[in-house]
């Protein structure tokens, strides 16, 4: 696991050495507490009850008034049981409980100027999208040939409120669209096998973040110039 955490942790620094941009107007540094959920073969739909705690550490930097560069590493425990829709998933009885490490680089788009000394509001909803990478940890046993790494689509909003020029707080709803399908360690399986240990292949995991979130702002001061060179 060590391994994977270091890549990752890899990965997000080297997407932030590309992108940052080198004249940003303020850094941010921040953390926040929430939790990871979870759809898939088990649960279809967003349910509060398989909410698990998990956490993020995040660099943010301001573009723009409006445009912000964001980098984090999110991890947590992430699981669910069964919900019983019909016989076959009675029968099949199956439940997961997982460690998840995520590395992120997302772009923000606030809808107000926040960060504008002329124009200043105490708050601002936002967008975001972006690309990352995501390890699980914990299947003893797994149901199909798959490397725990996977590429995952992070996207969502939420809103964040000033409450000083130094310190802020964030509300987030964020989605991670994956590609992958064995979160829940259930996809194609044969059913020849009467194991019922399978689901639909054809229908990929996606699991979430919930969050709330402080951060700190650092200004950048720029360095005098000789207007004699």
């Amino acid at each position: 696991m060590q391994h994977i955490v270091k890549g990752l942790l890899s990965f997000v620094v080297l997407l932030l050495l590309a992108t940052a941009p080198v004249n940003a107007q303020r850094s941010e540094l921040g953390f926040g507490i929430g939790t990871f959920n979870y759809t898939g073969d088990l649960v279809r739909t967003y349910n509060f009850k398989y909410s698990k705690p998990a956490g993020t550490v995040f660099y943010r930097s301001n573009i723009s008034n409006v445009v912000s560069f964001r980098a984090a590493v999110t991890a947590g425990q992430i699981g669910a049981s069964e919900k019983p829709i019909d016989a076959f998933a009675v029968k099949r009885n199956a439940s997961f409980n997982l460690f998840l490490f995520e590395a992120s680089t997302v772009m923000e788009y606030h809808f107000l100027r926040w960060h504008d000394t002329k124009r200043f509001t105490r708050f601002s909803p936002y967008l975001f999208g972006g690309l990352g990478l995501f390890s699980i940890a914990g299947n003893a046993e797994k149901n199909g040939d798959y490397s725990n790494v996977q590429l995952a689509i992070p996207f969502g909003g939420g809103v964040k409120y000033v409450l000083n020029p130094k310190w802020y707080l964030g509300l987030e709803f964020g989605i991670r669209k994956t590609f992958f399908d064995y979160l829940d360690n259930i996809s194609a399986g044969n059913p020849k096998d009467k194991n019922f240990q399978y689901g639909n292949p054809n229908d990929n995991d996606t699991y979430f973040f919930l969050g709330l979130t402080l951060t700190r702002t650092f200004y950048d001061i720029p360095c005098p110039k000789n207007p004699y060179k």
